[in-house]
C-alpha cells in the first residue's frame, strides 16, 4: 500500500516515513539473505551427498519444517505486538494428545483436529486475557501457563503413550503422503501462511498489530483497541499451536507426556532469525517461515554431510545472536536517519 505524503506534511511525519522505508528495505534484504543461505546450504549438501535431494529427501525437508512453520506463524503475530508466547510447546503437546485420545477411541479425524484447535484456542485465550486485561507482562504469564499446561498434560497422560498402531490408517497416511514430494501437511502450512500474510497486509486490524508493536501508547491514543488486538493475536497463536499438535500426531504417530517440551525456544529462534523484531512492530510471517525452514533444514543437512548433530544447537544459537545483532544495527541506523531528517527539516 502506497501512502502519499501531503505537500505540507510535518517534518516528523516525513522522517518517520523515511525511517519506516529504511526498516522495510533492510528486512526485505534480510529475508532474501536467509533464502540465499538456505539455497546455498542445500546446494553444498547435494554436492557432498548426491542422495540428499531425492523425492523422499525433499519430502522430509518439508515435513520437518511444517510444524515449526505453523507455530512460528502464530508466534509472529504475538511478537509483532511486542509480546511473546512461551506456552506454545505445551499447547502443542496437550492438543496432540487430545486428538490422539479421540482417535484412539474410534473418533473421526476431522473432529480430532477440531478438538486440538479448540483446545489451542482455549490456551491462547487464557494467555491473551491475562496479558491484555490483567496487564501482566507476557513473559511472566506465558512462562506460568507453560508449566500449568505441561503439568495438566503430565497428569492427564501419565505414563500412557499413543502410537501409530492406535490411530486410523487414513490419518497416519495423510501425515506422510502428498502431491509428489510436497506433503499434504506442507500444503496446509502454506495455506495458513499465505492467509496470515494477506491478513496482515490488507486488513486494517492486521496493520494495527504493527502499530501496536511499534508504539503501544501512541496506538492507544490513536483509538486502536489495544487489548482486543493482543487478545486476537494470542488466540490465533494458540489455535495454530493446536493445529500443529494435530499435524504433529499425523506426522509422527507418537505422542506422550513429553511431546513439545522445549519447542517454544525453537519457535522463538525461528521467528527472530526470520526477521521479526523481538521489540515488536517489524517483520513478516514470510520471514518467520524462512527462519523455521532454515533451522529445521540444519537438522537434515549436518547428518547428510557427516557432521555430528551436536553442532545443531550451537549453530542455532549463533544464528539467533546474529539476528539480534542485526536488529540492533537496524535500530541504530533508523534512529540516526530520523535524527538527521529532523535536523534537516527543523
Amino acid at each position: 500500500m502506497t501512502v502519499a505524503t501531503p505537500p505540507h506534511a510535518p517534518a516528523t511525519d516525513v522522517a518517520k516515513s523515511s525511517g519506516t522505508r529504511l526498516v522495510d528495505r533492510v528486512f526485505r534484504m534480510r529475508e532474501l539473505a536467509i533464502l540465499a543461505v538456505f539455497l546455498v546450504m542445500i546446494v553444498v549438501t547435494q554436492l557432498g551427498n548426491s542422495q540428499f535431494l531425492t523425492e523422499q529427501g525433499i519430502k522430509d525437508l518439508l515435513l520437518n519444517a511444517t510444524i515449526l512453520v505453523l507455530v512460528a506463524t502464530g508466534q509472529s503475530l504475538v511478537v509483532i505486538t511486542r509480546n511473546v508466547d512461551l506456552s506454545v510447546g505445551s499447547t502443542l503437546g496437550i492438543s496432540a494428545f487430545a486428538a490422539g485420545t479421540h482417535l484412539h477411541g474410534g473418533g473421526d479425524p476431522v473432529v480430532a483436529v477440531a478438538l486440538a484447535v479448540l483446545l489451542g484456542i482455549g490456551c491462547g485465550l487464557l494467555n491473551g486475557l491475562l496479558v491484555s486485561l490483567g496487564q501482566v507482562p507476557a513473559l511472566v504469564v506465558t512462562l506460568g501457563t507453560l508449566y500449568i499446561i505441561r503439568g495438566i498434560d503430565s497428569i492427564w497422560v501419565g505414563s500412557r503413550q499413543i502410537t501409530a498402531a492406535d490411530l486410523p490408517d487414513s490419518f497416519v497416511d495423510f501425515g506422510s503422503h502428498g502431491l509428489w514430494a510436497v506433503p499434504w501437511l506442507a500444503l496446509i502450512a502454506l495455506a495458513v501462511l499465505v492467509a496470515t500474510a494477506y491478513y496482515l497486509k490488507h486488513f486494517g486490524s492486521g496493520r494495527e498489530l504493527y502499530a501496536l508493536g511499534s508504539h503501544p501508547e501512541a496506538a492507544r491514543l490513536a483509538g486502536i483497541p489495544v487489548r482486543r488486538r493482543v487478545l486476537f493475536a494470542y488466540t490465533v497463536c494458540g489455535a495454530l499451536a493446536g493445529l500443529a499438535g494435530a499435524l504433529y500426531l499425523a506426522r509422527f504417530g507418537n505422542v506422550d507426556s513429553g511431546t513439545g517440551t522445549g519447542y517454544e525456544l525453537t519457535v522463538v529462534s525461528a521467528v527472530v532469525v526470520g526477521g521479526v523484531v523481538f521489540t515488536g512492530g517489524s517483520g513478516s510471517v514470510h520471514g518467520a517461515a524462512l527462519g523455521a525452514l532454515l533451522l529445521t533444514s540444519i537438522n537434515s543437512v549436518l547428518p547428510a554431510l557427516g557432521v555430528s548433530s551436536v553442532w545443531v544447537l550451537a549453530i542455532n544459537g549463533i544464528l539467533l545472536l546474529l539476528a539480534i545483532a542485526v536488529d540492533r544495527v537496524v535500530a541504530l541506523r533508523v534512529a540516526s536517519a530520523l535524527k538527521k531528517r529532523n535536523a534537516r527539516h527543523a
